[in-house]
C-alpha cells in the first residue's frame, strides 16, 4: 500500500509541523468492520496534522482513493439499533430549527447508512426525501419504508440538479471525504434559496478528544479529517452559506454502545458488559456530550 502526502483539504496549507497524533496503522488488523459505521473502535489512524491556518485536523499521508472506495463498498453493518438512536438525536436537533426551512418538500441525506434519518424526516412531515449511501450492507438492513429512497453509490458533485432540495443533511460523513470543501459547494448548489445544510461531525477540540487523544474513537483509519468549530464555520463560509450556527451536540445511546466506544481492554469491557446485563441496564440509554458538533448554514435567498 502506497501512501501519498496531501495539503490541507480546506485551505491548501502544506505546513505539516503541528502533529496531533502520529500514525498508528497496522494493515493486518483490517477486517470487514473496519470501514463500518459505529463499529468497535480499533484505535488505528493515520498521522493527523492540525492546520495552523484554518484549524482543520487532517490525515497525511494517506492511501489512494480507490482503496477507500473498495473498503466502504464491502464494509459490514451491525449497528441498526445505534443508527436509530443517532437518527433520533439528529431529529431532535432539527426540530428546533425546522421552522427556518423555506418548505418541507425535498430533503437529501448524504451518507444515509440504513436510512434511519430518512424515517425521522418522514415523521417530521418532510416529503420527497432521498439518501445516498456507498456501503451495500446497511442498505440491505434498511426499513422497507425507506429503502426505495436510498441510492447506492458515492455522492458526487452533479449527482442531483441545482436547487432541488430545501434541506441537505450529512452526519459523521464529512470526516470520510477526501475533499470536504467539495461537499459544501455541492450542497450550496443543490439547495434552493433559503435552504439549509445540516451537518454533524466529530470535534477534535472537544474535552473528550483532548483527554483520550489517540485512544479516542474519533481518531480512526476511516477519518481523513476532523473538524473544530472554527474549521466548520470556515467550510460553510467559503461555500457561500449565511446564518451559520455551530452547536454542541448531545448523543443518546444504550449503555452497551457507550461501553463499546470506551478505550478499555476487551477483557474489562466484557466484565462490565456482563455487569450491565445482570442488572438489566445494557439497553438503558444515556445522553452525553460526546464531543460532537451540529451545524446549520443557509443558502441566501434571492431577496437577500
Amino acid at each position: 500500500m502506497k501512501l501519498a502526502p496531501r495539503p490541507c483539504p480546506l485551505c491548501g496549507s502544506t505546513d505539516h509541523s503541528r502533529i496531533l497524533v502520529e500514525s498508528n496503522f497496522d494493515p493486518s488488523r483490517l477486517n470487514t468492520y473496519s470501514f463500518a459505521s459505529r463499529k468497535i473502535p480499533e484505535f488505528m489512524h493515520f498521522r493527523m496534522i492540525i492546520c495552523p491556518d484554518c484549524d482543520l485536523c487532517y490525515a497525511t499521508p494517506i492511501p489512494n482513493l480507490s482503496w477507500f472506495h473498495k473498503e466502504y463498498i464491502e464494509a459490514d453493518f451491525d449497528a441498526a439499533i445505534e443508527s436509530r438512536h443517532a437518527a433520533q438525536s439528529y431529529a431532535e436537533c432539527l426540530k428546533k430549527n425546522i421552522s427556518s426551512l423555506p418548505a418541507l418538500n425535498g430533503a437529501l441525506d448524504i451518507g444515509t447508512g440504513d436510512g434511519a434519518f430518512l424515517g425521522e424526516l418522514l415523521n417530521l412531515g418532510l416529503t420527497r426525501v432521498q439518501g445516498v449511501e456507498p456501503s451495500k450492507a446497511p442498505i440491505a438492513c434498511a426499513d422497507p419504508g425507506v429503502t426505495p429512497f436510498i441510492r447506492h453509490g458515492f455522492f458526487e458533485p452533479g449527482m442531483f440538479a441545482p436547487e432541488t432540495f430545501n434541506l441537505i443533511s450529512c452526519f459523521q460523513t464529512i470526516e470520510h471525504l477526501p475533499e470536504p470543501g467539495d461537499l459544501f459547494t455541492s450542497a450550496f448548489t443543490m439547495l434552493r434559496p433559503g435552504g439549509c445544510f445540516f451537518l454533524a461531525a466529530h470535534n477534535y477540540r472537544s474535552l473528550a478528544a483532548k483527554i483520550f487523544r489517540g485512544r479516542s474513537p474519533i481518531f480512526d483509519i476511516e477519518h481523513l479529517q476532523l473538524l473544530s468549530p472554527r474549521s466548520t464555520a470556515a467550510l460553510y463560509n467559503r461555500a457561500g452559506f449565511s446564518g451559520v450556527r455551530v452547536l454542541h451536540l448531545r448523543n443518546r445511546y444504550p449503555l452497551s454502545y457507550w461501553l463499546r466506544l470506551a478505550p478499555l481492554g476487551e477483557g474489562l469491557k466484557k466484565r462490565v458488559d456482563s455487569f450491565f446485563k445482570a442488572l438489566g441496564l445494557a439497553d438503558a440509554t444515556l445522553s452525553l456530550p460526546a464531543g460532537n458538533i451540529a451545524a446549520f448554514g443557509f443558502k441566501p435567498s434571492a431577496a437577500a
